[in-house]
């Protein structure tokens, strides 16, 4: 198995309660993760994580709508820390590209509020698709929503019941025919909507 040389995590977006802040901090303090954190005056904060071989990120929380939120992005080549923004992304619904860089190839991954969607292999600048979530559920479910062909159904019902009425009150040969004309159209495309 190659071993990864270096992860770097391009466009993180994380959005955190007060609440959350304090576990995404006590997450990494619980791996004997040093911490220094750099309250600014407009309450927004700069943290510093370093392990013990002294590898060091360092992220800046926005104060947003009593929300912070992390974004930017860091390079990290070691395993704990790689492994610590991997699961804080996954735990707190964050959004990232994730490049895990090894010495023949990047695996990147796309993750979206927490979820990995898309990984690709790039390999001598071709990209090849590894995995894509596919929310087929969702798109049968938008596809059942959809009532248009329901809402010409019923209009085309409503205008054949019309011509009808209409036919029965006309003596006037050509006028039935043209009537009957229009209404061979109209359940040709009735039958084609009801297919």
């Amino acid at each position: 198995m190659a071993q990864r040389l270096a992860t770097e995590y391009v466009k993180t977006c994380l959005q955190l309660t007060e609440a959350e802040m304090f576990k995404f901090f006590q997450m990494f303090v619980d791996h004997q993760v040093t911490l220094h954190v750099k309250v600014l005056e407009n309450g927004n904060q700069e943290v510093v994580f370093q392990d013990d071989a002294g590898q060091e990120i360092t992220l800046s929380f926005e104060q947003k709508s009593g929300l912070y939120e992390c974004t930017g992005s860091c390079r990290l080549s070691n395993t704990l820390l790689a492994n610590l923004m991997r699961k804080a992304v996954s735990e707190f619904k964050g959004s990232a590209i994730v490049n895990r860089i090894y010495s023949s190839h990047t695996m990147v991954y796309y993750y979206e509020r927490g979820t990995v969607v898309k990984i690709e292999e790039v390999k001598d600048q071709l990209v090849k698709l590894i995995y894509e979530y596919k929310d087929t559920i969702g798109q049968l479910e938008q596809l059942f929503h959809k009532k248009e062909v329901e809402r010409e159904i019923d209009t085309i019902q409503d205008h054949i019941n019309h011509l009808l009425d209409l036919r029965n009150v006309m003596k006037d040969l050509l006028i039935r025919q043209q009537i009957d004309a229009r209404l061979r159209e109209l359940s040709n495309r009735l039958f084609a909507l009801e297919a």
